[in-house]
């Protein structure tokens, strides 16, 4: 018999600048205890800075990446190539606030051919801006984020409609939409204006993108869904690593 999931570790990569000063960062530590004691989701995570995944094998062999927030990054190609590796390689990815952002960029470079186009806090002087300003910032921020039926990320909260909270001044440029659309990205979930909050990849085993930070949820105790999910992804991916018979 195979052994229960939960019982196998997982390798995740957290991709990011790993800061003190940043609050999402802070939170993480605390959010793997509760995992492996509340829902007994065990992961073994490693900082990887954003330049260091720049070089071709600094990802290999991980159960899931979550590129966290801390932008402006350190190196775009590092969070861009990190990006492409879950995609490619079919590893459960998760992006939060600038991981957001920088998996839609990669996507609309890499998938939709779109190679000139930039994020607006890396290159605010360039001519075709893919992330751009927000309207109105949404720093210490928290809104409503309707879900769309039937996606992934329904399926994870188990619900329509939830409050989450933000620290983020970029986002998607609504004249993007359609060809993202057209080229297989899923925009799962918006704000009461309309506007991008949640992106997924249909055909991926896990793959899930925030504006939001669902890691700022609560005092931590109690992981987010999304969380929750992200890591039982890898922990799959974990036992189907280690027992082929489960693929």
């Amino acid at each position: 018999m195979p052994e229960p999931l939960s019982t196998f570790t997982a390798r995740v990569a957290l991709v990011g600048d790993r800061s003190p000063s940043v609050r999402a960062h802070a939170r993480i530590p605390g959010l793997l205890d509760a995992l492996a004691h509340r829902d007994q989701l065990i992961l073994d995570a490693y900082w990887i800075p954003t330049q260091d995944a720049e070089t071709p094998d600094a990802l290999h062999g991980f159960d899931a990446i979550w590129l966290v927030p801390g932008s402006p990054y350190r190196s775009e190609a590092g969070a861009i190539r990190a990006v492409g590796t879950a995609r490619e390689q079919g590893i459960p990815f998760l992006g939060t606030c600038a991981g957001f952002q920088h998996a839609l960029l990669e996507f609309a470079r890499e998938v939709c051919g779109l190679r000139d186009v930039d994020h607006g806090e890396n290159r605010p002087e360039a001519d075709d801006l893919l992330i751009v300003p927000l309207a109105c910032s949404l720093v210490g921020h928290q809104g409503v984020v309707k879900v769309e039926a039937g996606s992934l990320v329904e399926r994870v909260l188990g619900a329509e409609r939830t409050v989450e909270r933000y620290h983020c001044s970029y986002g998607l440029s609504p004249a993007y939409l359609d060809v993202l659309r057209a080229y297989g990205l899923r925009f799962s979930g918006v704000d009461e204006a309309g506007d991008v909050r949640i992106a997924e990849l249909p055909d991926h085993p896990f793959f899930l993108a925030t504006l939001f930070q669902p890691e700022l949820a609560g005092d931590g105790a109690r992981p987010h869904p999304i969380i929750r999910a992200m890591a039982a992804a890898a922990v799959d991916h974990a036992a189907k690593r280690s027992s082929p018979t489960l693929t």
